[in-house]
């Protein structure tokens, strides 16, 4: 059951970030090969994001499933939207829809 503390530092993180990947461990080491690819996939393009580790806090790692109603981990949000998990980012990377996504919601570049 989702409790209004971790509620409320999910939604935080999603409001006060504009590209935000709740994953397993950090965009620096990520600990498992789906958070990985998922990061891998950002930085390619080049995307400023704030990376949440859910294996540091237990709560949060089952809460964000019960917030986004999204069985698995990595999760995406964008501009404070829910994008998905790994397959759905590279499916829409493939297909050029995720930097589209970035662009229309004029998301900040990581070098700029």
């Amino acid at each position: 059951m989702l409790d209004q503390v971790t509620k409320d530092r999910i939604s935080s993180e999603i409001s006060d970030n504009d590209v935000v990947l709740f994953m397993k461990g950090s965009a620096i080491f990520p600990q498992c090969g789906f958070s990985a690819t998922a990061v891998q996939i950002l930085s390619h393009l080049d995307v400023k994001f704030k990376g949440v580790d859910v294996l540091s806090d237990p709560s949060v790692r089952e809460g964000i499933k019960e917030f986004s109603q999204w069985p698995t981990i990595p999760q995406l949000y964008v501009k404070g939207e829910f994008v998905g998990g790994c397959d759905i980012m590279r499916e829409m990377f493939e297909t050029g829809e995720l930097q589209e996504v970035f662009e229309q919601k004029k998301v900040a570049r990581a070098s700029a």
